[in-house]
């Protein structure tokens, strides 16, 4: 019973960390997942149509 009970805090807490990043950091997140999209981008490119 008791991971139980850790598994529920642990998800709860993800929960409210996940939220409160998108609303603090939103912006940041999504610059880095354009850059992560570009860089795969880059990636494919490079090595394979080139």
């Amino acid at each position: 019973m008791e991971n139980i009970i850790y598994y529920a805090i642990a998800l709860i807490v993800i929960v409210i960390g996940v939220v409160t990043l998108k609303k603090i950091a939103s912006c940041m997140i999504k610059s880095i997942v354009m850059l992560a999209v570009v860089a795969a981008l880059t990636y494919l490119y490079w090595f394979y149509i080139k």
